[in-house]
């Protein structure tokens, strides 16, 4: 199946909403409103339109949507920026096709091109390490909220950039 990764444009807006509520409607663990996040996300600071990516089929519809945000990791030392991967949508047709594969890396590579230094995400734990994913109490990072440790995972994207990195996640207001 042919497919383009692009970033998301204002126009796009209205049906990626559509796309992101459609793709976790039957997700056991979804509070479905994945697609609030995303609108909250794109009015908030932490959003870094280069880093909003939508696939499109041949027919340059929107399939499937990765968005990455701007987080901050905390300790009584330091605060440093970093990106949270989420959320990951694709229509549920569509899916099981490498789409969100193709969504994750598209959107690691540009947020490295960018020049951000890592990704952290709350995620399967056995789907994201094949993006080189660990988990990030690797690094002493923690999420603000209790989950277990094998699910929120970090990724350096410049190597050793975590390596003086620890503390706890601070999410934007956009996922309160």
């Amino acid at each position: 199946m042919d497919r383009k990764i692009r970033i998301e444009r204002m126009e796009d807006y209205k049906k990626t909403e559509e796309v992101v509520r459609n793709a976790f409607q039957s997700e056991a663990f979804s509070d479905k409103k994945e697609h609030i996040l995303v609108h909250r996300i794109r009015q908030s600071e932490a959003f870094v339109p280069e880093l909003s990516l939508v696939a499109e089929n041949v027919k340059q519809e929107i399939v499937g949507h990765v968005l990455l945000s701007k987080v901050l990791i905390v300790n009584h030392k330091q605060v440093v920026e970093s990106l949270a991967l989420a959320p990951v949508s694709v229509v549920p047709e569509y899916q099981n096709k490498g789409i969100g594969s193709q969504l994750i890396k598209a959107a690691l590579t540009s947020a490295k091109n960018l020049s951000y230094q890592s990704v952290l995400v709350l995620g399967h734990q056995d789907y994201y390490p094949k993006f080189g994913f660990k988990k990030a109490s690797t690094w002493r990072i923690k999420a603000p909220f209790d989950v277990p440790d094998e699910v929120f995972m970090a990724l350096e994207l410049t190597e050793n950039s975590l390596a003086h990195v620890h503390g706890v996640v601070h999410y934007s207001q956009a996922f309160s």
